[in-house]
């Protein structure tokens, strides 16, 4: 592909980027020519409704309006920790994993279908969408009766949490030129640079006070209010845009619709990955284990269903969910390979981390949440300081090989600082170094993938990279959900004796709240000396790439920006 080619040649040691004013698609057809049409495959002349929209209400907006989209950014920092109390109130603690992978598959398959529903119906109508997604699945949390139900809850949550995130980063990306867009990504995370300090003080209170129902509740409240900013605002400029004329409405048949969302690709990539990665924490819940009909049975199904997948992206589908093309320009390949081995480690390592620390150090509330979170904060953080020195330096390379780098000597500390006898500060350490090099690799890799291409797939490829880092934390859960299903019980058979009772022990494995001995005691510590040895924490070190390949930024420079 002429695109490609040009790309790859000539290679320099940094990726330069370089700003250019804001044009309309037609200005940017005209500048990069047939090389970006080759690569995106995508008929300009018939530019998606919500592509269209965004562009005619900056036109209309002025040069400050946008803005206010990003100070609508909402971070919701207590979700985590009130799942570590309800599913301990159900006794099925163990099943975190399972719930983190499920959530985190749902997470990766649901961001490219918004993000073709928000190009078809607008960016607005999706938002209602999403919005509504949360206080569906608020409502069935907080009133859940059962595990299963709350479960059904937490899967309308993990499609609202979802497709809102990656409508942030949609519109950030509209509104910013790729010179910009790492640090306004960045800055977009900057709530939560201050919420879970605040957030650890909430729920403190509502574990010991109101209850985690109450809490999940006023969420129902907050969420509409705080999106109501950004919906009003994008509605408003794009209903400006529609009576200036600016704008073409049009419709579509419902077959269509499925088309261009492309229906079978989601439910061949969606199902593949669940039923690959589900048996690896459900196996060990099992009477036979790995033995047990339906786990063969499932991976199976989900190898056969992944490997019908690029087959039918590329002979298939119309709009395919994944491009096969994307594949073959490595910048891309390499950026959503280093996302997902970088969520990998983290989902791998911090599933559990919060009952762990709450078991084996007897952290309260707070300062559990104090601990879980300084990782992302400091990625926020990182991030944010990433973005303004790629907005200096008009380079990333360099700044991503350090920040793999960071990364793993952070893992290397890791497995000597994270461990029963660690002091606080010792903890605490170790989640700065990973945050740092964290929040410099989600940055960076998201922009070198924006960059490759056109404006009109910006949305498309968005959701794709984070459906890889996404992809990377569902695996990364499983592998903790293993561990601790299949090591965690025999642990604390092992270390309580033979008098530790069957009942004590799925307890224990199952809930952190009520059944935990005094702080002290001969049965706490055996039992914190279990969790160390078996829970995910002290992990291997997991895989890191190397950064995407550099290119020069020509010809392409006007499309992406």
């Amino acid at each position: 592909m002429g695109f490609i080619n040009s790309s790859r040649a000539p290679i320099e040691p940094s990726f330069e980027l370089k700003d250019s004013p804001h044009t309309m698609d037609k200005d940017r057809e005209e500048k990069s020519g047939s090389e970006v049409g080759e690569l995106s495959k995508v008929n300009h002349a018939d530019i998606e409704g919500g592509v269209a929209r965004v562009e005619a209400a900056q036109a209309v907006w002025g040069t400050h309006g946008k803005y206010i989209i990003v100070a609508g950014e909402l971070d919701n920092s207590t979700v985590y920790v009130y799942q570590n109390y309800a599913t301990s109130s159900f006794d099925k603690l163990s099943l975190v994993s399972t719930l983190g992978t499920a959530g985190a598959i749902i997470f990766a398959v649901v961001k490219p279908p918004i993000a073709k529903l928000s190009n078809i119906i607008g960016r607005g109508e999706t938002y209602i969408f999403t919005i509504s997604c949360y206080l569906v699945a608020y409502i069935l949390i907080a009133s859940a009766k059962s595990f299963n139900a709350y479960a059904a809850g937490f899967v309308f949550y993990a499609i609202g949490q979802s497709g809102t995130n990656i409508m942030n980063d949609i519109i950030i990306s509209d509104i910013s030129t790729a010179r910009w867009r790492g640090l306004a990504i960045g800055a977009s995370f900057f709530p939560f640079i201050a919420m879970p300090w605040i957030s650890a003080f909430i729920v403190d209170s509502v574990v010991h006070g109101i209850g985690w129902r109450w809490g999940i509740g006023m969420l129902a409240i907050l969420m509409p209010f705080c999106a109501s900013f950004i919906i009003a605002t994008l509605l408003y400029y794009q209903s400006r845009a529609k009576k200036a004329g600016l704008v073409a409405q049009s419709r579509i048949s419902a077959r269509e619709f499925c088309s261009q969302i492309d229906l079978g690709g989601t439910v061949l990539f969606s199902c593949g990955f669940a039923m690959l990665l589900l048996p690896l924490t459900l196996a060990a819940t099992t009477t036979s284990r790995w033995h047990t009909p339906y786990i063969a049975v499932l991976l199976a199904l989900g190898c056969a269903f992944l490997m019908a997948l690029p087959f039918y992206e590329k002979f298939v589908a119309k709009y395919p969910l994944v491009p096969v093309h994307y594949f073959t320009n490595p910048t891309i390949v390499m950026s959503m390979l280093l996302i997902s081995t970088d969520s990998m480690g983290f989902g791998a390592t911090h599933t559990y981390l919060y009952p762990w620390v709450t078991v084996v150090h007897d952290f309260a509330a707070r300062e559990a949440t104090f601990y879980t979170f300084t990782n992302g904060v400091t990625q926020c953080t990182s991030g944010i300081i990433a973005g303004f020195i790629m907005l200096k330096t008009q380079r990333y390379k360099w700044l991503l090989m350090g920040a793999v780098a960071i990364r793993l000597v952070g893992y290397g500390i890791m497995m000597r600082l994270r461990g029963a006898n660690n002091t606080p500060a010792e903890l605490f350490v170790v989640q700065l170094i990973q945050g740092i090099g964290s929040g410099v690799i989600q940055t960076a890799v998201l922009v070198s993938a924006q960059i490759m291409v056109p404006h009109a797939e910006l949305a498309q490829i968005t959701a794709l990279v984070i459906c890889f880092s996404f992809l990377g934390a569902s695996i990364g859960a499983s592998i903790a959900g293993g561990i601790y299903t299949g090591t965690f019980g025999e642990a604390l058979k092992r270390h309580l004796g033979d008098e530790a009772t069957r009942a004590l022990i799925d307890e224990l494995l199952n809930s952190i709240t009520g059944v935990l001995p005094r702080w002290g005691s001969m049965e706490r510590i055996a039992i914190d000396y279990a969790a160390s040895t078996s829970s995910p924490p002290p992990l291997h070190l997991p895989p890191q790439l190397p950064p995407p390949k550099s290119s020069t930024y020509n010809q392409h420079t006007s499309n992406s920006n």
